[in-house]
């Protein structure tokens, strides 16, 4: 039987079974590629929720991650090698490391901020420990070293830590002032950094104290912040003393000591309502008889107000209330009385009402008196009377243990007749003198008088103990000494100030001069270069500078030239005087710093000078100190350079 024909477009059986195999098989294929599409996204949002969750734990905030599939991109600056490091470490723990890819970038070290820098260091005696952040280029080995040496060859506990940074500006001049520091304190903690030291420490008393902190304030660079905290462990005062005069002279204290802060307030409040007026010292001591020290003090000051006039005066416990006869006897006694019954149980009172003098006792040629003079040279000179042979003997020897053998002259003459206790009042005007620079002890039969200068700031405290302890309670001496700064070894310790000062007082005697036309030193500045050099010796090396300067006549550069070679002869002269000259420059300016007028010959011989400066300026500044020295050129004949004449056709 004959098949029917297919109609146009109609597909057979086989090609329909063909066609529904195809798309199963499309079907499986899409759902397949579907399910691995879903996986792979699956994948990647799980490594990317993992990878952010441990960055977040650990605390990174600058890596970025981003996913391709299985692979996972970190990228971002990080901060250091290491930081890079820890974040492929956080992405590998989460995924397999082949899967990460790394485009982390690291942040140039060079713009990275250095660290602060820092050193402290502990020194207890010959025990050092070493705490901070150092530079590693200044070498820790080497550092160490040099702070055993400072410190006196002791151990060194390095706790150090180093960083590879550039040394900071500053740091080597500040490490030189704290191992300056460390030699001079056995007991101190400095903190050093490149633009500030402090310096912390005990010192043995109030004269090493005080010493020291000018020593150190010298020593510290330019530019250098410096902090000083030097203590001293207070002074036992023996005996404890206190003496509070009024007179003609207004009210004041010869000597003032207190056991603590809040006592010296007390009492210097007591003496400013009496009329006490500008500064006042009161020494903080060891060694009070009392708690009531200071109450008893402000008792007897506010008696001895209401009096107007006299001294009241504290040895221990044994109080001396001694006025003038210009006191009316009623109100003397009054004072008395009150001031007795206010005093603490412990302190015992005194009272003596002085008669008027009679010329006598009065008169400096009275003939009942021991006088003894030093003079500023230290010689002494003793004259009056004392009672026997025996007690002149003892004086002149006290006085030459004193003074020296050969320093003392006795002139005196004898009579047995004396006050009684003349001997121990003599005795004690001679151990008063010796605490003096110069002037005079003067005895009389009613009193004791002390006279003079001293470099001692605290001269009137040690002279109202002194007195006090060995003439004993009622008896009146009267203390006229003056401290004077410029006897006292601290206060006028060399300073760059005064060294420029003192080079300024050479120079106003003498100058330097040079051979006309020339850098050569005249033979007749010799001398004034010795006493600039042996001026530089105190003083140690300073930041000079040494400048050199013309008239205008001349071409500008060889006035330059000639300037420059002048200012560089008077730092070779000093070099060759064994002076320091490392800190030292000598610039030439020639005429482009004038003084005085060119159009005159005495303005152009002021032009023509060398000067000493100080280059930087220590603090603290005063202008006052730091104008410049000028060191005045003679020139016998013209010594103006003029370019020699030039050749025809130029």
């Amino acid at each position: 039987m004959a098949r029917s024909p297919l109609r146009p477009g109609a597909f057979t059986p086989r090609q329909m079974r063909l066609m529904a195999m195809l798309a199963a098989f499309s079907l499986a294929a899409l759902l397949a590629f579907a399910g691995a599409v879903w996986a792979v996204g699956v994948i990647e949002r799980q490594s990317a929720r993992g990878i952010a969750g441990k960055f977040a734990e650990a605390g990174v905030d600058w890596a970025e991650i981003s996913t391709d599939g299985l692979l996972v991109t970190l990228t971002g600056t990080a901060a250091s090698e290491a930081e890079r490091f820890r974040a492929l470490s956080l992405a590998a723990g989460v995924v397999d490391a082949a899967r990460v890819i790394d485009e982390m970038q690291v942040a140039d070290a060079a713009a990275l901020a250095p660290p602060r820098f820092s050193l402290e260091i502990l020194r207890n005696d010959q025990e050092v420990s070493l705490i901070g952040l150092v530079p590693a280029a200044i070498g820790r080995d080497a550092l160490r070293d040099r702070i055993r040496r400072a410190a006196g060859g002791g151990e060194v506990a390095d706790m150090l830590e180093d960083a590879d940074y550039a040394v900071p500006p500053g740091w080597e001049a500040a490490v030189d002032f704290g191992l300056a520091a460390l030699a001079l304190l056995p007991r101190s903690k400095i903190s050093i950094d490149a633009e500030r030291v402090a310096v912390t420490a005990i010192t043995e008393g109030r004269d090493q104290r005080r010493r020291l902190e000018t020593e150190l304030a010298r020593a510290a660079p330019a530019g250098l912040a410096v902090a000083l905290e030097l203590s001293a462990p207070r002074p036992v005062v023996t005996p404890f003393t206190l003496r509070f005069v009024i007179d003609e002279r207004g009210a004041r204290f010869d000597a003032c000591a207190a056991d603590t802060e809040a006592a010296r307030d007390r009492i210097l409040a007591a003496a400013a309502a009496a009329g006490v007026t500008g500064q006042v010292s009161c020494i903080l001591g060891l060694g009070v008889p009392s708690p009531d020290w200071a109450a008893a003090a402000e008792t007897a000051i506010g008696v001895l107000a209401g009096l107007g006039a006299g001294t009241v005066t504290f040895s221990d416990t044994d109080v001396s209330l001694i006025v003038p006869h210009t006191v009316a006897q009623e109100d003397f006694d009054a004072a008395v009385g009150r001031l007795d019954a206010r005093l603490p149980e412990v302190f015992a009172l005194s009272g003596t009402r002085l008669p008027a003098l009679t010329p006598q006792n009065d008169a400096d040629d009275g003939p009942v008196r021991f006088t003894a003079t030093l003079s500023e040279e230290g010689a002494v000179t003793l004259s009056g009377i004392l009672t026997d042979a025996q007690m002149r003997d003892a004086v002149q020897g006290l006085a030459k243990a004193r003074f020296g053998t050969n320093a003392v002259e006795m002139s005196a003459r004898l009579d047995e007749t004396l006050p009684e206790g003349w001997p121990r009042r003599v005795m004690t005007g001679i151990e008063a003198l010796a605490e003096l620079h110069n002037g005079r002890v003067i005895v009389l039969p009613d009193r004791l008088e002390v006279q003079g200068r001293s470099g001692n700031p605290d001269i009137g405290d040690a002279l109202a103990g002194l007195l006090a302890d060995k003439l004993g309670r009622g008896q009146v001496f009267r203390i006229d000494v003056a401290y004077d700064e410029r006897l006292d070894p601290v206060a006028m310790a060399p300073t760059p100030e005064r060294c420029v000062q003192s080079i300024r007082e050479i120079l106003a005697e003498r100058q330097i001069t040079f051979d006309p036309g020339s850098a050569r030193i005249d033979d007749a500045a010799a001398e004034t270069l010795d006493a600039i050099a042996e001026a530089l010796f105190e003083c140690g090396e300073l930041p000079l500078e040494i400048a050199g300067h013309t008239d205008s006549q001349g071409r500008a550069e060889m006035n330059l030239q000639l300037s420059q070679r002048r200012a560089e002869a008077v730092r070779d002269a000093l070099a060759a005087r064994r002076v320091l000259v490392s800190s030292i420059d000598a610039l030439g300016y020639g005429a482009t710093r004038p003084i005085a007028d060119n159009a005159t010959a005495e303005g152009r011989e002021a032009n023509r000078r060398i000067e000493f400066t100080l280059r930087v300026p220590p603090e603290p500044r005063d202008p006052a100190d730091e104008a410049d020295l000028e060191i005045p050129v003679a020139i016998a004949e013209e010594e103006t350079v003029r370019p020699s004449p030039r050749p025809a056709g130029d």
